[in-house]
């Protein structure tokens, strides 16, 4: 089970860190742009796998990261879940942006 204090908040599982990741993305337009970001990374991903052109990969943290830490600066106004969290917070953005795509989460 989570516990309540924010400062101190263990998760068990995926299942109950999801309902937090969420809440810190309440914002519309901090979840369009990590949508943004996974969607260009995985087409940076694509494009140098295609090329070959390995040294690409270093940019796949800076647009990833970048477009959902603007999104909490300066949006969400909050830290970014993967501060503390950084696997859960990796697989939420791939759950979300999922989500998203199916509509279960709105744009």
């Amino acid at each position: 089970m989570a516990t309540t204090n924010k400062e101190l908040q263990h998760f068990n599982s995926f299942a109950e860190f999801y309902p937090f990741y969420l809440a810190e993305h309440a914002n519309q337009t901090c979840r369009r742009l990590h949508f943004i970001g996974s969607t260009l990374v995985l087409t940076l991903l694509v494009s140098t796998i295609f090329s070959q052109n390995w040294v690409l990969l270093w940019l796949l943290p800076v647009i990833g990261y970048g477009f959902a830490w603007v999104g909490h600066f300066f949006f969400e106004h909050n830290r970014p879940a993967t501060f503390k969290h950084p696997l859960y917070s990796f697989i939420g953005d791939w759950v979300m942006a999922k989500d998203m795509l199916t509509g279960k989460i709105s744009f």
